[in-house]
Order: structure tokens, then C-alpha cells, then sequence
């Protein structure tokens, strides 16, 4: 019998916990997190690595990792992913824009580790510097306040053709709110009905 697939994406604005949410579905799913930038270059430049059984472990090898945050950007993106492989559902973030601002302007990073740090929920131990290293963050040039508006205007501009074509195909699911954990217990539910979790909801 064929191994059944399930090829899924999470979209949403800057600053609208797509890491975090594609972090716990591959905990809680025992998939592997890609990042959109991996994503971009292991798959579109070197081969459809996303879709190769090698990169999710064997228990759960019949299953495709749902869990590439922010790609496809672009309606020209979600046709070359057309090309790759056929989306079988689609998690769209929907985060007011004051969130948004706040969130970002408040996210200061480690610029060697990637490590990122909200000033609001998420603070260094140290303000100022990286709790592993103690190497000084730095606020991300478009992190800063007079960056984000135009940032959150250009998402919605390039996501608004995607989104309604993953619309009209029956496969989008979208979730509202202001908080990750709040909005979680949804996604985890969706993807449950999808594939056996390996955690439950409350081991997060």
C-alpha cells in the first residue's frame, strides 16, 4: 500500500509565531522543523530534500513534515511549490497589527546562534546580551519600529493572492488571536485529525 503523505505549510505575517507553532508540531508529530530559508535552499535548490523520507525519523516515515513556516511568500512561490508537490492543507496565522508591531519592535537576536528574544515574554536572563554566549543582541534593522509598518503592509500585499488560492481549493485553515498558546490547542487538534501525535496537547 502507497505510504500516505501529508504536505502542509504554515503561513502568516512577521512576528506571528510561525517558528514557534512549526517547532511544536514537530514535536508534538515527531516531524522535522524546516525553516522557510532551509526550505528554500535544500528543496527549490538542491533536490525536494522538505519531501525525502530521510529528513523525519523512521516511526513516522509515512508521513511528510508539516512544519515550513513563511514559504510560500509569494503567489509565483506557491506555483513553483505546485511543481514539487501537492499541498494537502494550509495553516494561516491571522494576528492583529498592533500584535504584530508590538512583538516585533520588542525582538532583540543573537546574530551568531540566530537565537531570538522578545523584551515583553521572552527576555534575556541579562538585558542586553545572549543568555548562552554573553555576546551582545542586536534589533534587526526591519525590527525596528519605523520598519515594521511597511514590512506588515508588504506581507499582506504578496499573501493576499496566496491565501485565496489555497482558499478556493478547500485547503486553508486559518486561526485568530493574539497569543501562540491560545491558538495552538487548534492547530494541534487540526493536525491530529491528520496524523497520531506523538505528545499530547498538555506536554507542551
Amino acid at each position: 500500500m502507497a505510504s500516505k503523505l501529508l504536505r502542509a505549510v504554515v503561513l502568516g505575517p512577521p512576528g506571528s509565531g510561525k517558528g514557534t507553532v512549526c517547532e511544536r508540531i514537530a514535536r508534538s508529530f515527531g516531524l522535522q522543523h524546516l525553516s522557510s530559508g532551509q526550505f528554500l535552499r535544500e528543496s527549490l535548490g538542491g533536490g525536494g530534500v522538505w519531501l525525502h523520507p530521510r529528513c523525519f525519523p523512521a516511526s513516522h516515515s509515512n508521513f511528510c513534515p508539516a512544519a515550513c513556516p513563511g514559504f510560500p511568500r509569494t503567489l509565483g512561490q506557491a506555483k513553483a511549490l505546485d511543481g514539487i508537490c501537492e499541498l494537502d492543507l494550509v495553516i494561516s496565522l491571522n494576528i492583529p497589527f498592533e500584535t504584530l508591531k508590538d512583538r516585533l519592535s520588542a525582538r532583540w537576536v543573537h546574530p551568531a546562534s540566530g537565537r531570538v528574544y522578545n523584551m515583553d515574554f521572552n527576555p534575556p536572563h541579562t538585558q542586553g546580551v545572549d543568555d548562552l554566549t554573553g555576546e551582545p543582541l542586536v534589533q534587526r534593522e526591519d525590527d525596528r519600529p519605523e520598519a515594521v509598518a511597511a514590512r506588515l503592509r508588504k506581507y499582506k500585499d504578496a499573501a493576499k493572492p496566496v491565501i485565496e488560492l489555497y482558499k478556493s481549493r478547500g485547503i486553508l485553515h486559518s486561526f485568530s488571536g493574539t497569543e501562540t498558546n491560545k491558538i495552538w490547542p487548534y492547530v494541534y487538534t487540526l493536525l491530529s485529525s491528520r496524523i497520531p501525535p506523538v505528545l499530547s496537547d498538555e506536554e507542551h
